[in-house]
């Protein structure tokens, strides 16, 4: 397909991680009208055997770079005449931040600073007034409920929820969703920013608590569970999310907060316990024992949040989306895709 004057070039940011990776082959097929640039800087974290099956696509291009780079993001906008931003990249694993929050404070921060930047110069001439031609231009910004700290056993976030982060991660995210905010109020930016629950489902890099049981059941290593295993994740099914962040960034109002959550609560015990009756039908262990037994408790998290659980009401009611998937269906899809 040759692109005309017509065809849209979208940025998504962080396309060869997990969520970006389930989104991108997702929007290109989508939308075949949308020339879709994957721009990864291709981390620990960021793989291009996650976005194989975009390769052939006509309307895909992956280029490799930092967000940290202010000159090079600017010239990638005018480059390729960007007219919309789907930012993912992140550096997003709370363990890491406690070890080394700086990449945290550079890619979070920074990074989205300057995708802001860069789309504020190309897009508007003035605060609250966009180039002609560039009024339909959108910066969308994926964010997390762990912005908002900390649940007790009842209630739910919801977009009105005061920000109260408690690792150097969510402190992260939280400045990166301040800034968005800010660049909507002060320069009158058409931008949207969506807070997801935990995300699950193929592609996800072994560090987070599901792969990294999975691989360790079939590799017949332990099975580290924090604490007593009681601490409480709404799980969201990652097409779910991306579904919804395709509706957030086409139909969502400017200026406004999603809450995207999957309306399912489940304790890391049952998470993991659950992971290891499938396994025990799916693929035994060798020797006929249970995967359970490879449980082992392991010191907790340093400020470990008890329990995140998002109200998705304003998404459902007011954009009309919907999960497709609960826990129970998308944990075996999940497992299959990683047996597989």
């Amino acid at each position: 397909m040759k692109f005309n004057k017509m065809s849209k070039t979208i940025l998504v940011t962080g396309g060869a991680g997990f969520i970006g990776s389930n989104f991108v082959p997702y929007f290109c097929e989508k939308y075949p009208e949308y020339k879709v640039i994957n721009l990864d800087k291709l981390t620990y974290a960021g793989n291009l055997d996650n976005v194989k099956e975009c390769e052939d696509m006509p309307n895909y291009e992956f280029v490799q770079g930092d967000i940290c780079d202010a000159e090079f993001i600017e010239h990638l906008f005018a480059k390729n005449d960007i007219r919309g931003v789907i930012h993912f990249a992140a550096e997003s694993h709370v363990d890491n931040s406690i070890s080394g929050p700086r990449a945290f404070v550079n890619t979070n921060i920074i990074g989205t600073f300057n995708l802001l930047e860069a789309a504020r110069k190309l897009w508007m001439s003035a605060p609250n007034q966009y180039k002609a031609d560039y009024e339909g231009c959108r910066f969308h910004h994926i964010s997390t409920d762990e912005v908002y700290g900390t649940l007790g056993n009842e209630g739910m976030f919801e977009e009105t929820t005061p920000y109260a982060p408690n690792s150097p991660y969510s402190a992260s995210k939280a400045s990166s969703d301040f800034l968005v905010r800010a660049f909507h109020h002060t320069f009158g930016m058409n931008v949207t920013t969506s807070n997801c629950s935990n995300n699950y489902g193929p592609k996800q890099h072994n560090e987070k608590l599901i792969p990294k049981i999975i691989s360790n059941c079939l590799n017949e290593k332990p099975l580290p569970i924090y604490g007593k295993g009681e601490n409480i994740r709404d799980w969201l099914y990652v097409l779910d999310h991306c579904k919804a962040i395709d509706l957030i960034y086409h139909a969502g109002k400017a200026g406004e907060t999603y809450n995207v959550g999957g309306r399912n609560e489940r304790n890391n015990i049952t998470i993991v316990k659950t992971i290891c009756a499938i396994l025990d039908a799916k693929r035994p262990r060798p020797n006929g024992k249970k995967y359970e037994e490879l449980i082992t408790y392991v010191q907790d998290r340093a400020g470990h949040d008890f329990r995140y659980a998002i109200d998705a009401t304003k998404l459902e009611t007011e954009l009309g989306w919907k999960a497709d998937e609960n826990f129970d269906t998308g944990i075996v899809k999940t497992v299959e895709w990683y047996l597989k």
